[in-house]
This record gives C-alpha cells, structure tokens and sequence, in this order.
C-alpha cells in the first residue's frame, strides 16, 4: 500500500519523519508537509498526487486536533466522517462545502474543519447547529477529502491525536504546551501499517 501522508505543520511532518526511519515496514510512505489550513492543504495535497502519477492507494491526514468533552489528551481517534464547520450557505446550494465525506477510519466521529482554531464558544455552536456531539476540529482534513475525491476518489484517512480540549478551557496555549510534550508519532505509523 502506498500512502500520501499530509502533515500540517512542520513539526507533525519532523515527528512522523522520525517515527517512519529506521523502521521495517509493510507500507510505502510519501510525507508531504501541506502547511496550516484549507488552502494550503488541498492544494499541497492536489500537487502530490499530481506528482505521483496515480500511484497513491490512500491519502492520510496526521497529526493533533481538538476535541469535544469525553477524550482525553493524547487519544488517537480516527473518524469515519470529514465536514466543513464553517461554510455559511445552503445546503444544496454548493454541496461539496457541506456534505459529508467518508473516511476509512475506524472511530464513531466527525472531524470538522474551519479556517480558526476553536474555543469552547465556537463548539457549542457547531454541537447546535449541526447535532454534533463526538467531534474533532482542524484546520485541513476536508479540504485534503476534496483533492483526493478530484484525483480519482481516492480513500483518506485521518488520524489525529487530541491535543486540546476547548470546552474544558484549554487554549493556544495549551495546545502548543501539548504538542511540545508528545512528539512520538510511532502511534501513527503503527495505525497505518495495520489499517485493512
């Protein structure tokens, strides 16, 4: 199998380098480091797969995000479904902003993505508006489902690591104190190499 793997940020991308070398391994792993947000990802994520000719099974979006109460920091979560949280138009109106992608994961959640990072106020209002209650947030994972449904439908996957908790106060702050703290990223590469 043979993985595009997104990392956001320059010390997922160092953090999932390091947990992939040196080790025997049953897949192939491409690392891209797409930047922070949507633009950024999905045209990082579209220029990799161009790159690649076709020759990527999955697409993997790695790395930290925040959730909503009942996680705890530093659970591995792998949702089922990506959204937009931040699109502000009808429904049918442009449907590729705010359907539903499936992912292949293998966790009961959503991960929503948005162009801020969210506080505890911003969750409540996704929670109403959308009868959310199991979710992660970040700032790529949608917009890498729509490259890859571009290029051929491609199946991602996501895999985040909790890194914050809003609704319990957490901050910025909190995140990055977090971040600093739990650099191992084999957690993923071992959720890779055994995905099905």
């Amino acid at each position: 199998m043979r993985y595009l793997v997104i990392t956001p940020t320059e010390r997922e991308y160092n953090n999932m380098m390091r947990a992939i070398e040196g080790r025997q391994l049953v897949n192939d792993y491409c690392l891209v480091r797409s930047g922070v947000g949507k633009a950024l990802a999905s045209a990082s994520t579209a220029i990799a797969l161009m790159r690649n000719n076709g020759e990527i099974d999955r697409v993997a979006v790695v790395g930290y995000a925040a959730s909503t109460l009942g996680r705890k920091r530093g659970d591995l979560v792998a949702p089922r479904v990506a959204r937009y949280h931040d699109c502000r138009i009808p429904g049918d109106f442009v449907p590729e902003l705010t359907e539903p992608y499936p992912l292949i994961g293998h966790d009961d959640a959503v991960i929503w993505t948005g162009d801020s990072f969210v506080d505890g106020k911003i969750i409540a209002q996704i929670k109403q508006q959308f009868n959310a209650e199991s979710a992660l947030f970040d700032m790529e994972a949608t917009a890498v489902c729509q490259a890859a449904e571009l290029f051929g439908d491609v199946p991602v996957v996501i895999v985040k690591m909790v890194s914050d908790i809003p609704e319990e106060g957490d901050t910025s702050f909190s995140y990055d104190e977090f971040v600093n703290s739990h650099s191992d990223f084999g957690c993923f590469v071992d959720y890779l190499e055994k995905l099905k």
